[in-house]
């Protein structure tokens, strides 16, 4: 039939109801307990079957519904009282306040993809929802921050097991008028529309929407508008869809068009922070808009690597992301013909230096060059990092090179339950969560009741029991199973029994079917009919990783097996909602990768807030959370060149650790019902997580330790119209032309090193020629550690030293007092560096040794 038209009728929110609407056009609401709890009141029921959005149940909502809550007194107190919760918490803020200045300066936040709550699907995994959580913490922090990412039409897929249990890809397309966004609109009142350069003389056409995240605004940029040819419209259809070209356009959309975005949109971006290669394109975004102000580019380079914040998360060579120069060349030029940097540069700028081999540009690289505040995301990552670029700093001693490290953290409100957090709120005090505390601060959690703490704790994995039935129940409906299968759905796991969880993506390194390696002595472990064990794993493999999905189906398979049919289930299409039910429910949280594959990982840290405890390999983020009083370490942190051993040695060590530890503990109640050395140990897995692991935590760091100094680089650099950059380039460029003809030509000792106590003291003495270099632009140092394999030294310190003598011809005579406080072998050496630090650290580094030595 033809000649109809469609139209929607939406309900009419009565006038006193309108704050409503409001509150879900803001994340916020995610967050904060009485405002989720408000939207629930409206209809539980519905509000699960709208996904947990707030913008469909308020457009499915009966009329009769919201004209009964406009004269329910106690819902309008419950609704009065988040308002003014909100106002004090989003509208308020100190640093924010001259929001929509054009010269308003902020941090610019760029992400591939941002995890704020599982009905906005523009997430896949830990990138995103750790990228959540930085702008929650942000918000709630009231930190001058903005976030860039994209507008996925599709976002990333939705998992569905088939009947062999393999793992089939779904793409619904978000509906925009049931998100949270709003169109990002230009100086005339119109819809913003930009551009960047493609090869072939295209252009890639966008828009941008901006979603609020509490006081921080998301722009999110958007291709699919009718500016494009279908091609490119599709670039942001999908999160890490599409070919290689794809990949390149959409991070050319996000650093590039995300810094063309900014600018249309009033902001002056004081830093950046990429987090990740993807976002790489921003600097040289940043260093062309400062040229086209009259910089040099040394001058640019030097301005926005001073304002430039860099996080990597790859802590293997062969994921740092690059692109072959036969596709991105054709690229590099559109950019330079468009009046942007020179393609010749770019390629210099993500090449290690005397690369002239190799055909592919690393957009880590280019993250790094761009940057001044380089990081790892944990301590033993940082460490992997500075291994792994080493040869980007190729005189410095390995701990030297610039890549520090900010542990991840996790948003506490987002994650912990609502009775773990009121729990914690009778000694921590109110609105504990929202800001860092310390490790004797957390301490207070001791002081909880064990029984209320045990009877909040087993609460919550009858909810979580709850919940894996009901998914399992809903995905075989999908499947059509029969009666029986759907009535065995209702009544797998044991509400009392010990709970493991194991969720994240299947990669091969993660080793989901680590528990698997010997079958029969698993089934051991969990038909103890005296001591129970259940699992609950969940996760979704990369699409096109085939190995992945092959850890899926195994699982599957044995979760078939009718011996333990019941006591281990995999729940389909892990999201935010499923994660939050597991991490709030599991006893215990597993995590098995092989070290030192694990970047940092904070799905642990998100059981551990909520007592669970955290057994893992010493990877990731555990080497620093680790102590046997809050969980327990599988294997001692060996690393095999044998994969095939370090599986089965860790395999084996697993399985000790449950047989002879964690059940027992789990199970032994000598005095009635309550396990009480395992309640110490969720105690102190919560404090220590709650103390050390939050994202308010990791953001005050990065406020500290990189936000700030580069806020201050940025007034400094461009005050009296980037005179200090001049002046200070200027110096640099005059320091690195005659660096090469330092020399340090001679070193003594001031006595007979042969015998040596605790006490002693020597003097060196190092004859260094600077030429025509004031002494002032650098400094001479000493440089004494322990020695290690392949002439390494580690644990290095300094010790400056000093002018004894000033000969001719620029010769100089340097002195230091080396003393003798510890005992050991110690090897020392004389180095001269840069008198600012920063130069030292300017790619390839600048060192000058003693000769034969480093």
């Amino acid at each position: 039939m033809t000649g109809f038209r469609t139209f929607t009728v939406s309900p009419k929110i009565p006038e006193n109801l309108t704050f409503l609407q409001t509150l879900a056009n803001n994340a916020w609401w995610c967050w904060n307990i009485r405002a989720s709890a408000l939207f629930h009141r409206i209809g539980p029921t519905l509000f699960r079957d709208c996904e947990y959005n707030p913008i469909r149940l308020l457009a499915t909502v009966g009329q009769k519904r919201l004209e009964e809550l406009s004269e329910d007194t106690a819902f309008l107190e419950h609704m009065n009282e988040v308002k003014d919760e909100y106002e004090k918490s989003v509208l308020t803020s100190r640093n924010w306040k001259k929001f929509g200045d054009t010269n308003y300066r902020c941090i610019a936040y760029f992400s591939m993809e941002f995890g704020l709550h599982e009905s906005i699907h523009i997430y896949s995994g830990g990138l995103g929802i750790l990228a959540g959580d930085h702008l929650k913490s942000s918000s709630d922090l009231d930190i001058p921050l903005v976030g860039i990412g994209l507008f996925y039409r599709e976002g990333y897929f939705e998992q569905v097991i088939n009947a062999t249990g393999w793992q089939v890809e779904g793409y619904p397309e978000n509906d925009v008028h049931s998100l949270p966004v709003s169109r990002c609109l230009d100086s005339n009142g119109q819809p913003l529309l930009l551009q960047v350069p493609l090869a072939n003389n295209e252009k890639l056409h966008f828009t941008a929407w901006r979603l609020n995240v509490g006081r921080i605004p998301l722009i999110l940029l958007d291709t699919n508008i009718p500016e494009n040819r279908p091609e490119l419209r599709n670039v942001t259809g999908q999160l890490y869809g599409g070919d290689k070209l794809n990949r390149l356009r959409q991070e050319i959309l996000l650093g590039m068009g995300g810094m063309r975005a900014l600018d249309a949109l009033g902001y002056q971006v004081a830093v950046s922070h990429m987090n990740e290669g993807h976002a790489a394109f921003l600097g040289v975004e940043r260093i062309a808009k400062c040229m086209q102000k009259g910089l040099s580019y040394d001058e640019a380079h030097e301005f926005v690597r001073n304002t430039s914040v860099f996080t990597t998360h790859t802590p293997v060579p062969a994921g740092n992301e690059t692109f072959d120069l036969g596709l991105l060349w054709p690229q590099l030029k559109a950019i330079e013909n468009e009046g942007g940097l020179a393609a010749e540069t770019i390629k210099r700028m993500g090449r290690a230096l005397g690369d002239n081999s190799s055909n592919e540009l690393s957009m880590t690289i280019l993250g790094l060059n761009c940057s001044l505040y380089d990081n790892g995301v944990a301590r033993l990552h940082g460490v992997v990092e500075r291994n792994m670029w080493h040869h980007l700093w190729p005189t410095f001693p390995t701990e030297e090179v610039p890549i520090g490290h900010v542990t991840n953290g996790i948003h506490v409100p987002t994650w912990i339950s609502t009775d773990q957090y009121r729990l914690y709120s009778e000694v921590l005090g109110p609105n504990w969560e929202k800001r860092p505390l310390t490790e004797s601060q957390t301490e207070r959690i001791r002081l909880l009741p064990d029984e209320e703490f045990w009877r909040v704790h087993e609460a919550s994995r009858a909810h979580l029991v709850r919940s894996a039935r009901e998914i399992l129940e809903r995905g075989a409906r999908r499947r059509n199973a029969s009666f029986e299968e759907i009535q065995d759905c209702r009544n797998v796991l044991n509400k009392d029994a010990l709970t493991i969880g194991f969720a994240r993506r299947f990669a091969t390194y993660k080793r989901a079917t680590l528990l698997l390696a010997d079958p029969e002595r698993l089934k051991r472990i969990l038909l103890n009919p005296s001591r129970p064990v259940q699992i609950i794993f969940a996760g979704k493999a990369h699409p096109a990783d085939n190995e992945g999905k092959q850890l899926i189906k195994r699982i599957i398979e044995f979760t078939k097996d009718p011996a333990v049919k019941g006591r281990i289930v995999f729940l389909e299409n892990y999201n935010m909602h499923i994660a939050r039910r597991l991490v709030r429910g599991v006893d215990v949280w597993l995590n098995t990768p092989r070290r030192p594959n694990e970047a940092s990982g904070t799905s642990g840290m998100k059981a551990c807030i909520n007592g669970a405890i955290h057994v893992s390999t010493l990877d990731g983020w555990w080497p620093e959370g680790y102590s046997r009083e809050c969980g327990w370490a599988i294997g001692n942190g060996e690393e095999f060149a044998d994969w095939n051993q370090q599986d089965w040695n860790d395999s084996q060590a697993l399985y000790n650790i449950l047989e002879s530890e964690i059940i027992p503990t789990f199970y032994d109640r000598p005095h009635g019902e309550l396990p009480l050395r395992w309640i110490r140990m969720m105690k102190e897995s919560a404090k220590m997580s709650i103390a050390r692991f939050s994202s308010t935590r990791m953001v005050a760091d990065y406020y500290s330790g990189s936000y700030t100094p580069a806020f201050n680089n940025f007034a400094e650099l461009s005050a009296d119209n980037f005179g200090a950059l001049r002046t200070k380039v200027a110096a640099r460029n005059d320091l690195f032309s005659k660096w090469n003809k330092i020399a340090v030509e001679d070193t003594s000792v001031s006595r007979d090193l042969s015998h040596n106590v605790v006490g002693d003291s020597f003097d060196v003495t190092a004859k260094v020629k600077l030429g025509d270099i004031p002494p002032g632009s650098v400094r001479v140092q000493l440089y004494i550690g322990t020695p290690a394999a392949q002439g390494e030294i580690v644990d290095g310190k300094t010790i400056d030293m000093a002018i004894a003598k000033e000969g001719r011809n620029g010769s100089y005579a340097y002195k230091a007092n080396v003393p003798c406080p510890d005992t050991g072998t110690f090897s020392f050496s004389v180095r001269v560096v840069p008198a600012v630090d920063s130069w030292k650290n300017t790619m390839p580094g600048y060192i000058v040794w003693a000769p034969d030595s480093k």
